[in-house]
């Protein structure tokens, strides 16, 4: 059962969310926002498959510690595009609310993605492990864990200060997934029901994504 609710939740996360993306950048009408908003959403389906497609293989054959070095490779690549994933977001901020300057901020935004990706690479995070350190995946997740914190901060800021409505709740979405996400990286290897929780973050974030979607049908604060 379990096989078979995973396999057909991911397929339809994975499907609808490279979906929307791509007709995003298809409908995008050099509107760069939306563009940069359809990119994100491809990255985030096609970073995530590289894990989940392994994961519902096997579940559906001989299990998961058949595929233990297959899945934690599937892992660090889907941290990778997650990283790219906010940097992403964060453009999308700038480009919305018509954002100019602020070096230093988009220089700590940068700066915070390039040690998260650095830390995911260090051969010390043991990917293909059975056991991986629990320490190494709370410290990759420290500057993961910032950059996503600075982007609710700018998000939940200019959509109230511009009466965004669209986007007035893209700030809550990323508090969800990260809300999620924690216990699983915290806990997830001693009590396995954690891991469960991966599927509300997943919806978190449909719901970033489909708030893009759907604001893309209507005028940008920075409209005429």
């Amino acid at each position: 059962m379990q096989a078979l609710f995973e396999t057909l939740f991911d397929i339809v996360y994975l499907a609808g969310v490279i979906t929307l993306g791509v007709l995003m950048i298809r409908s995008c009408r050099g509107r760069r926002q939306y563009l940069l908003y359809g990119i994100m959403a491809v990255t985030l389906g096609c970073g995530d498959a590289f894990h989940l497609v392994p994961r519902a293989i096997a579940l559906c054959t001989t299990g998961l510690d058949s595929y233990t070095a297959l899945l934690g490779i599937g892992k660090l690549i889907t941290s990778i595009t997650m990283t790219a994933f906010y940097v992403l977001l964060y453009f999308v901020w700038r480009e919305r609310y018509g954002v100019k300057g602020r070096r230093s901020l988009t220089g700590a935004v940068l700066a915070l993605a390039a040690v998260r990706i650095l830390l995911c690479l260090l051969p010390q995070n043991q990917w293909t492990s059975a056991n991986p350190p629990l320490s190494w995946g709370v410290l990759r997740n420290i500057p993961f864990t910032v950059l996503g914190l600075i982007v609710v901060v700018l998000f939940y800021r200019s959509a109230r200060d511009t009466h965004d409505k669209p986007f007035r709740w893209l700030w809550l979405t990323i508090v969800l997934s990260f809300g999620f996400y924690i216990p699983v990286v915290l806990w997830s290897s001693t009590v396995p029901l954690v891991g469960m929780l991966m599927i509300p973050k997943t919806c978190a974030y449909v719901w970033t994504v489909l708030i893009g979607w759907f604001a893309m049908k209507q005028p940008s604060p920075t409209d005429a």
